[in-house]
């Protein structure tokens, strides 16, 4: 696909010695995905087949759990039923509870960014259809708008659910409702998908996406306390004022308060002010589709789809580490602590250097921390179903918390072989892991109950402590329980067939007894093995099994216990080379029967007491 004349192929110097470039005679791209479309009609049909019975599943979900269940509280309105006593409570809290989400969304989408991003076609796209000469634009502009879709329609379902809250606890007028909601319900995950794009197109927006996501955290869990405490009574409204106006995640609750008695001043402008960047961004994003690399295309193609194969085999932490290899940057934070002059502490060092080399697992064993002491407070004060949800939840958020510091425990169950180092057995070595993450546990329990104590809480803050430990055994325990047993997800659909045949097969070759049934399959291998004359070798074994008796029972035996004397292996008499396998050791890789991942013990403390 070379232009007429002397014009060279691309990258390929001309005459000149300068790289020469496309001309309008070398662009095939038309041409190439109108034969595409043709070529993949059958499958873009089946996938529009899939596509719409998903979409059909999700909106009847929707309106299932969501649709029906609102009906049934506007009839008992019409009927009665007051609501509006959740309305102050609810005005009170959207200007920082709606900045909270809203901010939230933006992290999101821009933590997407940084590993896959809204441009990811399939690796077939990626790998062969763009290296070709055609232009990258026409070939990316669906799936980013498939991205843009993907995020408005949430988006859509927020407005709908608040439009009912709206409703229901301020009886404001559903389409007034819907209205003002859906700018910032549509706007922001739109907004969302550009700043993922941006990511995509340069390096260094990605880098500071990085640099501000630990603060970006932070007062996004910032906003959801004030919204929680302003939900309670203590609001502080120049606070407030000042996030409404803080950016888009504020503008939407500015827009949203407009219809409510609670309305500040600006809702029109702060809808225009949403509406039209949006726009300008989304056509600024389009224009930009096509100059993302081809390598980092490439690169996010490869990384979703390892991380969707992780998640369709149930490997979470595969899933995990892929998306955290493809997020960080090359960049990494060097600690040095002094090494230990006794032989014993050198494990806790290494696990506080470890833990110090990653400060985000810190941080977020910190910012989890916080939400499960604001859960333990009201479970100590509250009765009933309530006191016993709390606990759940702040139960919850402490093990999330525990868990970010036992990653050491975790990288040395993922290759037991990374223990070899280790004198210890593995059990011990397991436990020896546990010392480090529990002290920073009960450091982290002690300054929240001593802040609780200040604060006016009551001595129950002292439980927090006593909760670590148990905490950190059931995150130790996580850790070593071992592969999933995908396994026992499915069912065979021959149950008496695959394995179940050739053990059966065995066993009549073997002669083992198995009552009338097992005589009469003898007898039929033994007819067929007549037929064939023994001409073959497995024709020969199957009439020497067949022919033999079982052995007598003796007291005390069964027919599973009794032996008929010495075995005849069905592969020996299928004439195989070479002598009859013998049972070696196990590996150093062999799994232990206790959590799976683990390797003989004796083996290795064998191998340390050599060295």
């Amino acid at each position: 696909m070379t232009g007429s004349g002397s014009a060279a192929g691309p990258g390929e110097p001309d005459q000149d010695g300068a790289a020469a470039e496309w001309t309008a005679d070398d662009d095939w791209t038309d041409e190439a995905l109108a034969l595409l479309r043709a070529l993949r009609a059958p499958h873009r049909r089946n996938r529009a087949k899939q596509a719409a019975f998903a979409l059909y599943c999700t909106v009847l979900l929707l309106l299932i759990w969501g649709g029906i269940p609102s009906l049934g509280l506007f009839l008992q309105a019409s009927m009665g039923a007051d609501y509006t006593a959740h309305g102050p409570a609810l005005l009170a809290a959207m200007p920082s509870g709606v900045a909270a989400v809203g901010l939230g969304v933006l992290l999101l989408a821009v933590r997407d960014g940084l590993w896959r991003g809204p441009v990811v076609p399939p690796r077939a796209t990626s790998d062969w259809l763009l290296a070709h000469p055609v232009r990258p634009r026409p070939v990316l502009r669906p799936w980013f708008w498939l991205s843009c879709a993907l995020a408005a329609f949430p988006g859509l379902v927020v407005a709908l659910g608040g439009t009912v809250a709206l409703g229901l606890t301020v009886r404001t007028g559903l389409p007034a409702a819907l209205g003002w909601c859906l700018p910032g319900a549509l706007c922001l995950p739109l907004l969302g998908v550009c700043a993922g794009l941006l990511l995509q197109h340069d390096p260094r927006a990605a880098r500071w996406a990085r640099l501000l996501t630990p603060y970006a955290t932070v007062l996004v869990l910032g906003l959801a306390t004030q919204s929680a405490l302003a939900a309670a009574g203590h609001s502080v409204h120049w606070l407030e004022r000042i996030e409404l106006w803080s950016g888009p995640w504020g503008w939407a609750g500015t827009a949203a308060l407009a219809p409510t008695p609670a309305a500040v001043p600006g809702g029109p402008l702060a809808a225009a002010l949403l509406v039209l960047p949006t726009a300008l961004c989304l056509l600024l994003a389009d224009r930009a589709v096509g100059t993302v690399s081809l390598s980092l295309l490439r690169e996010r193609a490869r990384t979703a789809a390892g991380v969707l194969a992780a998640l369709r085999t149930v490997e979470l932490r595969a899933a995990r580490l892929a998306v955290a290899g493809a997020s960080e940057g090359g960049r990494r934070t060097r600690v040095r602590l002094p090494a230990p002059r006794r032989a014993w502490l050198a494990l806790y060092w290494r696990d506080a250097l470890s833990l110090l080399r990653t400060p985000a697992r810190i941080g977020r064993a910190v910012l989890l921390a916080v939400p499960a002491l604001l859960c333990a407070v009201p479970a100590h004060d509250t009765r009933g179903a309530l006191s016993w949800a709390v606990t759940a939840l702040a139960l919850l958020f402490g093990y999330l918390a525990l868990a970010q510091l036992l990653e050491p425990a975790r990288i040395e169950t993922d290759d037991v072989r990374r223990s070899s180092w280790s004198p210890y057995p593995f059990a011990g070595l397991m436990l020896r892991h546990a010392v480090v993450p529990a002290v920073l546990g009960l450091a982290l329990a002690v300054a929240g109950a001593v802040a609780v104590l200040l604060l006016g809480g009551g001595a129950a803050a002292w439980l927090a402590p006593l909760a670590v430990p148990p905490l950190v055994a059931a995150g130790l325990v996580n850790a070593c329980r071992g592969a999933a047993r995908r396994d026992l997800l499915y069912r065979s659909p021959q149950p008496n067939g695959g394995e179940h045949r050739r053990r059966d097969v065995r066993r009549l070759v073997r002669g083992r007894p198995g009552g009338g049934r097992a005589a009469a399959g003898r007898a039929a291998l033994g007819g067929a093995a007549r037929r064939d004359g023994g001409r073959t070798a497995a024709g020969r074994a199957v009439r020497r099994g067949a022919g033999r008796r079982p052995a007598p029972v003796g007291p005390g035996q069964s027919h599973r216990t009794a032996r008929p004397g010495p075995p005849r292996p069905l592969l020996g008499s299928l004439g195989a080379p070479g002598p009859a396998r013998s049972r070696s050791p196990p590996s150093l890789s062999a799994g232990c029967a206790g959590c799976g991942r683990g390797r003989p013990e004796k083996m290795r403390m064998r191998k340390f007491a050599h060295a």
